[in-house]
């Protein structure tokens, strides 16, 4: 079963580690800066760190989850979308906005499982691999509650 709470300074390490995995690189300032800012989510499996979501509002004033980072060893668990339902279940904008490479096939599915819309596309951040924005009306999901 999948645990979901805010990240805290004591997971930093593991998040790091996480991230590390994934991405080859160290974000440990914008990880620290993130859970400093309550804007990070850890998702745990058996109380081990499986996953994280990052998100901010500075997305034209949205919801924008920034970040999805999902350890390679606990994959197609549903880590992923559990993260992003708890976002969308404690969120007070009307729309929530993402986005991930073209290539990232894996991540389009979750974002087409959980109802998202493609919302347009970025070029020119990774080489041959445009970003696809996508995004989901909140408000109505939860005025129909």
């Amino acid at each position: 079963m999948i645990q979901i709470r805010k990240a805290i300074r004591d997971d930093l390490e593991s998040l790091v580690h996480i991230d590390f995995e994934v991405i080859g690189r160290s974000r440990e300032e914008k990880l620290l800066e993130a859970i400093k800012e309550d804007r990070c989510i850890l998702a745990q499996i058996e109380k081990q760190n499986a996953g994280f979501l990052i998100y901010h509002k500075h997305f034209f004033e949205q919801l924008f989850i920034d970040l999805i980072i999902v350890h390679p060893a606990l994959r197609k668990r549903g880590v992923a979308k559990a993260l992003i339902e708890y976002v969308e279940n404690a969120c007070t904008s009307k729309k929530i906005f993402s986005s991930t490479n073209k290539s990232n096939e894996s991540m389009q599915h979750v974002f087409d499982t959980l109802h998202y819309k493609q919302s347009g596309y970025i070029d020119n951040l990774d080489e041959g691999d445009p970003e696809i924005v996508f995004y989901k009306e909140i408000s109505s999901l939860k005025s129909s509650e």
